[in-house]
């Protein structure tokens, strides 16, 4: 199990924007992608964006498509997760998680390996 630890999280009104950031700790993996989902209670970890170790290749859920910008630092193992036009629906905890890079990038949550904690980030209208 590798140690993540997402930040960044609050209270924020419609239409504001957060950044969330996520460290992780001795990977085992030389090379590892990232992506961050998020959960409501009683409905199943959704998918959210996913960026692999070059930084380039990137994928998005629609809903965060032109309004989320997911970005990464290696030197300092750091995933952020950048959210403008924040609306009531983005309301859920964010969870940051990784995988080989050589996997790819996957929007199904149990295809990933390694979870954070979860940061809550709450939307109000």
């Amino acid at each position: 199990q590798v140690p993540l630890v997402e930040s960044g999280g609050g209270l924020v009104q419609a239409g504001g924007s957060l950044k969330l950031s996520c460290v992780v700790s001795g990977h085992s993996n030389s090379t590892y992608a990232m992506g961050w989902f998020r959960q409501v209670p009683g409905k199943e970890r959704e998918f959210v964006a996913a960026l692999r170790w070059n930084g380039i290749t990137s994928r998005y859920s629609d809903s965060a498509q032109g309004r989320f910008i997911i970005s990464r630092d290696n030197p300092t193992n750091t995933l952020y997760l950048q959210m403008n036009s924040l609306k009531s629906e983005d309301t859920a905890v964010y969870y940051c998680t990784t995988r080989p890079d050589r996997w790819g990038l996957s929007s199904t949550w149990k295809l990933w390996n390694d979870w954070g904690p979860g940061t809550q980030v709450t939307v109000s209208s």
